[in-house]
């Protein structure tokens, strides 16, 4: 497995010709570092699904960098997507929209829409200009664990089941993007990520979420559980509740008293959430490979970015039935 360094042209180069001959290649984004495969190629995109141990059932989003593949990749464009496009594109919003016959049915899971993104990283979108198409990418990371914000994230992850990671530097916003549904007039969130359930309301009015089901999701981050380290994750309201000394806590902002946990990793020390939200999947990662039983992790408010971080503390704290509510 190389690591190269994603700003230079020979890195970028060398990206362009294993995508070209079906590899796949890690790549940085403006939220977490993305597994990508030619959008166009099925055989290349079900190496994706083979790598990460992800189950067919669930779709990938497919990655642009011009409005102009829009036309081509998607159909039947709401009103209210053109505003959130104009508005958070290129950046960290996937939108679901009808797709056209030039998108693999094993891009979508066999289902007749696709999820669309324009990143906003330099990296990314430069890959994708000199690749000439659309890239398939969910994160670069084995199905159900805790995303990478950065590329020694994803060797430590991956090891040597891929050729190439493009490194950018660690992402900025360290969430998933927010995504986006429309049915009739209607607007759902299906998940909660880097553009806050505000913002968009102020550009397209009543926003409403999309409940879990099962079966069959339209969309990356719909399922039960998710985004999970390898240690049981249990939900907190104060670090009084903890009651392990062998374990880690994730704070929310700086504990005002001693604590039992033998680790602590704080989210933000002012509590400001979107350095939490920068900081949630590094923090995480790094608690989870400590020598612990379990991990705790501070409530945090559920308004603004606080949605997306606790939307993924919930899930992760499904996996093992320990969340409190």
């Amino acid at each position: 497995m190389e690591i190269l360094n994603g700003f230079e042209t020979s890195s970028v180069q060398r990206a362009v010709y294993l995508l070209k001959s079906g590899e796949l290649v890690a790549f940085p984004t403006e939220t977490v570092y993305g597994l990508g495969a030619d959008a166009f190629n099925p055989y290349a995109v079900a190496k994706i699904f083979e790598t990460k141990g992800r189950p067919r059932f669930d779709p990938l989003i497919v990655h642009i960098d011009t409005k102009e593949w829009l036309d081509k990749i998607a159909v039947e464009i709401p009103d209210k997507a053109k505003k959130l496009i104009e508005k958070f594109w290129p950046g960290p919003m996937t939108l679901i929209l009808k797709k056209s016959n030039i998108i693999p049915d094993i891009v979508t899971s066999g289902l007749p829409t696709v999820g669309i993104r324009m990143p906003s990283h330099p990296v990314a979108k430069n890959l994708i200009k000199e690749l000439r198409r659309p890239i398939a990418a969910p994160s670069a990371n084995p199905f159900g664990y805790v995303s990478p914000t950065k590329a020694i994230h994803v060797a430590n992850m991956l090891k040597n089941k891929i050729k190439l990671i493009l490194d950018g530097g660690d992402s900025v916003y360290g969430i998933e993007s927010t995504i986006i549904s429309f049915q009739k007039e209607h607007v759902f969130i299906n998940r909660h990520g880097a553009i806050s359930l505000e913002e968009i309301q102020e550009v397209v009015g009543e926003v409403k979420d999309k409940k879990e089901i099962t079966g069959t999701y339209e969309s990356p981050g719909m399922m039960p559980y998710h985004y999970s380290p390898e240690k049981p994750l249990k939900i907190v309201n104060s670090p009084e509740e903890i009651d392990k000394k062998n374990s880690a806590f994730l704070a929310f902002k700086t504990p005002l008293k001693p604590v039992l946990s033998k680790y602590v990793r704080v989210l933000s020390e002012k509590g400001d959430l979107k350095e939490a939200a920068s900081n949630f999947f590094s923090h995480l990662i790094e608690l989870d490979q400590r020598d612990v039983e379990i991990i705790y992790a501070e409530r945090v408010p559920e308004k603004g970015l606080g949605r997306a971080i606790m939307e993924r503390l919930k899930k992760a704290s499904k996996k093992y039935n320990v969340i409190t509510h």
